[in-house]
């Protein structure tokens, strides 16, 4: 397989493990994101693996998909509203097995292409071993909150280079979608992988960079953590102004979490 793919699927099924100790209840319970619950934040998956792979099947097929969930935003509807009805009573562990099959279906596909192809997506066209690293970011982030809600653990792996990479290349990207002039240079990006390596990117200017713990870095360009709630060592004006905006995923602008606010339950009880 792909080795992008195997990870994706690594992290989709370790995310997969965690729901299965959920009762019905807490598919119910609102996460520190935005007050989706569970239920909202695993249609969102879902619904994101449907659409790459109406992407997978062509550009029509892409087209026609977003056409779809667009017209329904159009009449004013919320992302949340919009994939309540349209997803209807697909909720709980019936959402689960659907989400899973799709994802692992998903997978086989994308393996079965050529590295270099192009697919459409929300944001610019990517290859496919960059759209598969992008698919793995959504369980890993979104999981976070489930993790976060359930006061749970979860073990960081070298997947996390796939999201690294992406949080990097989207250096850019975070200020191009805000319509602001990027502060400088490309940050240099030293981090200390999950299994003891060293991460780097970018030309090495200590007077302008983003230092320490990989899982950190990752949390911050996915926005659910604050740079302010890790120990992340940000250099100079154009690291500090990225890692106070960073976003890696495609769509319109978000703000990171408020410092504070995206914590685990367990640390808040704590």
């Amino acid at each position: 397989m792909l080795p992008q793919a195997v990870d994706f699927r690594a992290e989709a099924d370790d995310l997969h493990g965690l729901l299965t100790t959920l009762t019905e209840a807490d598919w119910s319970r609102p996460t520190s994101f935005k007050g989706w619950t569970v239920n909202d934040v695993m249609q969102h998956l879902h619904d994101g693996d449907l659409l790459a792979a109406a992407s997978v099947a062509g550009a029509e097929a892409f087209a026609a998909r977003r056409a779809e969930v667009a017209a329904r935003r159009a009449a004013g509807m919320t992302r949340v509203q919009e994939a309540r009805e349209r997803f209807g009573d697909l909720v709980g562990r019936k959402l689960l097995d659907r989400w899973h099959a799709t994802m692992t279906d998903l997978c086989d596909k994308l393996s079965a292409m050529a590295p270099d192809a192009r697919l459409k997506w929300a944001g610019p066209d990517m290859g496919v071993r960059m759209f598969t690293p992008a698919r793995q970011m959504d369980p890993w982030a979104h999981g976070q909150e489930i993790v976060d809600l359930m006061g749970a653990t979860r073990s960081a792996t070298d997947r996390l280079r796939n999201i690294a990479e992406i949080g990097v290349r989207t250096y850019g990207w975070t200020f191009a979608n805000r319509q602001r002039p990027t502060p400088g240079p490309a940050p240099w990006v030293r981090l200390v992988s999950p299994s003891g390596g060293i991460w780097e990117w970018n030309a090495v200017t200590p007077d302008n960079a983003v230092e320490g713990d990989a899982l950190a870095f990752c949390q911050v360009v996915t926005q659910v953590r604050n740079v302010a709630d890790t120990s992340l060592k940000v250099t100079g004006e154009p690291a500090t102004v990225w890692m106070s905006l960073a976003q890696c995923f495609a769509g319109p602008p978000e703000d990171p979490p408020a410092p504070g606010t995206r914590v685990s339950a367990k640390s808040a009880a704590g």
